[in-house]
């Protein structure tokens, strides 16, 4: 059975990621991007970092609904790999090549990277002393 707070989550990640999006296009116009790249990056932060704060071992105590809301939820609704996949496509399409494959090296190196990023910063908080 589907917990409802997953629905709700996504429905909060889905708005904060079109906010994102139209920012982005406002501030650089839309030739590139952008806004897919930040929010997939910033949400691959927010899922390594929140699944290692509140994993077995972590610092502070999340039961499963908590975690699927923010993981499944929150950073689900926020992320947009099916997005991610049809800008690339039209890049391509559009005989933008060269932005195609930036999109997707970019991309995947930065999400790697965002993840592994918020994991460090969630195991240095779990290894502070005190409460």
């Amino acid at each position: 059975m589907l917990y409802a707070g997953v629905a709700l989550g996504s429905m909060i990640g889905g708005v904060l990621r079109a906010l994102a999006s139209m920012a982005s296009i406002g501030l650089l116009g839309p030739g590139f991007p952008a806004g897919t790249l930040f929010v997939n990056v910033l949400g691959s932060f927010i899922i390594g970092f929140y699944a290692t704060l509140t994993g077995p071992d972590g610092r502070v105590f999340a039961g499963s609904r908590a975690r699927q809301f923010v993981m499944a939820g929150i950073c689900g609704g926020f992320t947009t790999f099916s997005m991610f996949s049809l800008e690339t496509f039209n890049l391509l399409r559009e005989g933008r090549p060269l932005a195609a494959g930036l999109n997707v090296g970019i991309s995947v190196m930065a999400w790697l990277a965002a993840v592994w990023l918020g994991h460090v910063a969630a195991s240095r908080l779990n290894r502070l002393k005190g409460s």
